[in-house]
């Protein structure tokens, strides 16, 4: 931890596979730790590819109420007040461009089917309004509400993410595929589990864009910003942050993108970190 300098002024963590265990807890070290920060006056914020609807199971288990970066950047949330304070949406016209581009890439590996999340007005809307899936779409988590709808009905309203889901290939093997094809001017790609399903994004539009917003809003430096992530959706908040934190448990191109690397989120990776100041 020599790395480490001054005390961070912001703390942005990813959720899944970072602040939470694979029981999807805060351990009671990692909730201890954030308090101590919080209580020094130190923001903190998560940052997550979750749509924003999905914060609430995460802040119950912490004594905080901030806002949260979410949908890999695409939405900033006060989850004090409900209250979505940006957005970037995703228009059909995108969609529908990669969509075709996926199709071929994919027409030999079992095709590809889609879901979109949209971003509402609320945390509370209608689970079967924000989020719509195509037909085939196979889920990759345990399923909550959702509609489905013919494939161009899916993509007929602006995004905040498009879901690319391929039941035979794994995210690395999708995005391997896929990427090149993908102008960086046209969406961005990623993707935060290892099972088939890649995220799709409007241009620009990352977690290093969400929680750079946030450290405008409070008039903290890029410099005294500390960001902990896992997964390839975090490695542009990684790389932007002042000092950028891979999980132990992350792949090796998060830890290479980072400035260094804790213990698993197993281990309270994040609280062996925060502990150093608070």
């Amino acid at each position: 931890m020599d790395i480490l300098g001054p005390a961070p002024k912001l703390v942005a963590s990813d959720i899944d596979g970072t602040l939470l265990n694979s029981q999807e807890r805060v351990v009671p070290r990692v909730r201890a730790a954030v308090i101590r920060a919080v209580e020094s006056g130190t923001e903190v914020a998560l940052a997550t590819g979750r749509p924003h609807r999905w914060i609430f199971p995460v802040l119950e288990q912490l004594p905080i109420r901030p806002v949260c970066v979410t949908a890999n950047g695409a939405v900033l949330y006060d989850s004090a007040n409900d209250k979505i304070l940006r957005s970037h949406a995703l228009q059909p016209a995108t969609m529908t461009e990669v969509l075709a581009i996926a199709q071929e890439a994919f027409a030999d590996v079992g095709g590809v089917a889609i879901g979109c999340e949209r971003v509402g007005v609320s945390a509370f809307d209608p689970e079967e309004e924000m989020f719509v899936i195509s037909p085939d779409y196979l889920h990759t988590w345990h399923a909550q509400g959702y509609s489905i709808l013919p494939e161009d009905e899916v993509m007929s309203e602006p995004a905040v993410k498009m879901l690319l889901r391929n039941e035979f290939l794994n995210a690395p093997e999708m995005y391997e595929l896929l990427a090149p094809h993908i102008d960086p001017e046209v969406a961005h790609l990623t993707f935060s589990m290892n099972e088939g399903l890649l995220e799709v994004a409007a241009p620009g539009v990352t977690k290093a864009l969400g929680v750079s917003t946030l450290a405008e809003l409070h008039e903290i430096d890029q410099a005294d910003v500390i960001a902990f992530g896992d997964m390839p959706n975090d490695i542009e908040m990684l790389r932007w942050a002042g000092t950028g934190v891979a999980m132990g448990n992350a792949r090796d191109s998060v830890k290479d993108a980072a400035d260094l690397t804790t213990a698993t989120n197993e281990e309270a990776g994040v609280a062996q970190v925060l502990e150093h100041w608070f």
